[in-house]
């Protein structure tokens, strides 16, 4: 609790990583909906209805919003270790986990402030789920599970980084991953090797199973392989990121 409120007063004293992460996911809701809307919409099947392709393409933007949010972890994990503070920790009588831990929770924090964002600023400008109130906690459940595997993950690569712009920049590809599977267009308009990737990558079926939850589209078995790829990636950041720790700990 003390690692986690000190990343929330870090949050709200520098807000200019927040602010940051917020305007990505709605600068690409905005430029999807009313700049490339229409013609994307057409290729899906979906032409003249605007609407429509706003309630398609959100759930894609929402997961955006939460690869885009893992980038902060990433910042302040090389910030604490760059800055010397760890060393300082390392002297006290405290869990070393705490000093991850704090972060990672205190990222979930911050990443749900900015999907209320951006989910506000999506029903703004024409999204409308049909989703009930347990089928929008599932969604919520569905994304913060998929924040905290992404954030262990960010955490490693802020431990293995050697400067904060290294940090920043290594979780960017997460970032974009989403768009390379069914955010923006069916995986089956694209062309064959690309679509084979976006089948099998892990965003399709988390953002198919967020989709089916907001919207009451099919969702077959996408659950249960999104819920397995959280879980891989919350099990493979939270290993790889302690592993990095223990390594700096015995420098």
């Amino acid at each position: 609790m003390t690692m986690l409120r000190r990343n929330l007063k870090h949050q709200l004293r520098y807000p200019s990583m927040t602010i940051a992460i917020v305007a990505m996911p709605v600068l690409m809701l905005l430029l999807f909906v009313f700049v490339f809307g229409s013609a994307l919409g057409e290729g899906i099947g979906l032409a003249g209805d605007l609407g429509a392709y706003t309630d398609y393409v959100t759930p894609g933007i929402i997961l955006m919003a939460v690869t885009s949010g893992s980038i902060s972890t990433a910042v302040s994990v090389c910030t604490d270790m760059t800055e010397g503070i760890v060393n300082r920790f390392r002297t006290m009588s405290i869990s070393r986990g705490s000093v991850l831990t704090g972060h990672v929770f205190g990222n979930l924090i911050q990443v749900t402030v900015i999907l209320v964002i951006v989910v506000g600023v999506a029903l703004a400008v024409g999204f409308r789920p049909e989703a009930t109130f347990v089928e929008w906690l599932a969604a919520l459940g569905l994304v913060l599970f998929l924040a905290f595997g992404l954030s262990w993950i960010s955490a490693a690569m802020g431990m293995g980084a050697k400067t904060v712009e290294a940090a920043s920049n290594a979780p960017m590809p997460l970032t974009f991953l989403p768009f390379l599977g069914s955010a923006v267009v069916t995986t089956d308009s694209m062309p064959t090797g690309l679509s084979w990737f976006a089948e099998y990558q892990p965003f399709t079926p988390i953002n198919e199973t967020l989709r089916g939850l907001l919207l009451g589209t099919e969702i077959g078995n996408n659950a249960w392989i999104a819920l397995a790829w959280c879980a891989g990636l919350a099990l493979v950041g939270y290993f790889w990121s302690r592993s990095a720790f223990n390594r700096e700990a015995t420098r």
